[in-house]
């Protein structure tokens, strides 16, 4: 009876001590925000590589929290918005939208914003990844000609828009100014073949009172939410034609895709593709098996999904007015051999 009740003490100790580890490990891995403040990021800071979309810069791996510099700079620019009509942008380093920006937990990042000498108004950057007044905001406002810093602690994994919060904050977002910033969690995300960036917004056009055929912004119309388009990466045609983005049938890609908004709520789909995985607001939640993902204004999310069959695959917002009639559309393109496994036009699917 001794030898039994020890065994069975040992088991419990065996077991206790098991569900403290699984407990540990889930907390670890849950973006609790205590386990990353007391991360020391190491070394001297180093300048960050952004990167405009489409594109993305490189997965931060197994590293360990470092210390980085994200430079930006605001401007207001002209550019092409729709069939060569030319519209006043603002934006983060001359894009829309802005520099994608890929740090990890733990990082600890000084950004420095600087406002072109040629713009009119003030602007900064709120970063919805930041835990502190504003989300830098305050920090950062500075008129045109000058600059202004702040150093945070990336506390929480997950994928978060920024954008600029000068008043007034619609007409700013509506002109282009926002971006994403992403939130490795420590070790990493599971390595995938492809990954894009990709940002939908909403804009309100008249004509401007300053230059013939230049469009700007409208704030009638903003304020009733009747925008004249609805654009991908802030043009239409952005991910069309020779713009597509690529892929390779048996390869898993992964999009990161914000809605800067100012207004309007995304129904993001891939016509003929299921989303194996979305992370869900950007966060740490995953759901599988998902068709279209809702992403709100000032929201993210990251869907992934294995390419089986060749083909062009549509990109749109799902709220199909927008993408047939304004301008929300794109595609990805996938090279390779059929797989009748899984399609075959005109007869039956063949085992192979």
């Amino acid at each position: 009876m001794k030898i039994k009740n020890l065994a069975l003490c040992a088991t419990a100790t065996m077991l206790l001590g098991l569900s403290s580890c699984l407990t540990k490990n889930a907390e670890q891995s849950s973006g609790n925000s205590n386990n990353a403040i007391n991360m020391v990021a190491e070394g001297e800071p180093q300048v960050a590589e952004v990167t405009g979309a489409p594109h993305v810069p490189a997965p931060v791996g197994n590293r360990g929290p470092k210390k980085w510099i994200v430079n930006l700079e605001t401007t207001e620019i002209e550019g092409i918005i729709a069939d060569s009509i030319p519209y006043t942008f603002w934006t983060f380093n001359n894009t829309v939208p802005g520099s994608f920006i890929r740090i990890r937990e733990g990082d600890e990042v000084t950004l420095n914003l600087k406002n072109s000498a040629n713009s009119v108004l003030p602007h900064n950057i709120d970063l919805h990844a930041v835990t502190g007044p504003g989300g830098g905001a305050a920090a950062t406002t500075a008129a045109p000609g000058k600059e202004a810093s702040f150093t945070f602690k990336a506390i929480n994994p997950g994928l978060y828009v920024y954008h600029c919060a000068a008043p007034p904050v619609p007409m700013h977002i509506g002109n282009g100014m926002y971006g994403l910033i992403l939130v490795e969690p420590a070790g990493g995300l599971k390595p995938v073949d492809k990954e894009y960036y990709i940002m939908q917004g909403d804009f309100y056009t008249k004509a401007s009172t300053i230059k013939k055929g230049l469009l700007e912004f409208d704030n009638d119309k903003a304020v009733a939410e009747n925008p004249d388009y609805v654009l991908f990466n802030g043009k239409k045609g952005s991910l069309l034609g020779a713009n597509m983005i690529e892929a390779k049938v048996g390869e898993t890609v992964r999009l990161f895709v914000g809605n800067g908004g100012p207004n309007l709520t995304s129904s993001f789909h891939v016509i003929g593709e299921i989303f194996d995985n979305v992370y869900l607001e950007g966060g740490s939640t995953v759901s599988h098996n998902i068709q279209t993902t809702m992403i709100p204004a000032g929201g993210s999310a990251i869907v992934e999904f294995k390419c089986d069959v060749p083909g062009e695959y549509v990109l749109v917002d799902h709220s199909l007015s927008r993408a047939f009639n304004k301008g929300c559309i794109g595609k990805l393109k996938v090279t390779g051999d059929a797989n009748h496994k899984v399609f075959k036009a005109g007869g039956a699917i063949t085992a192979e």
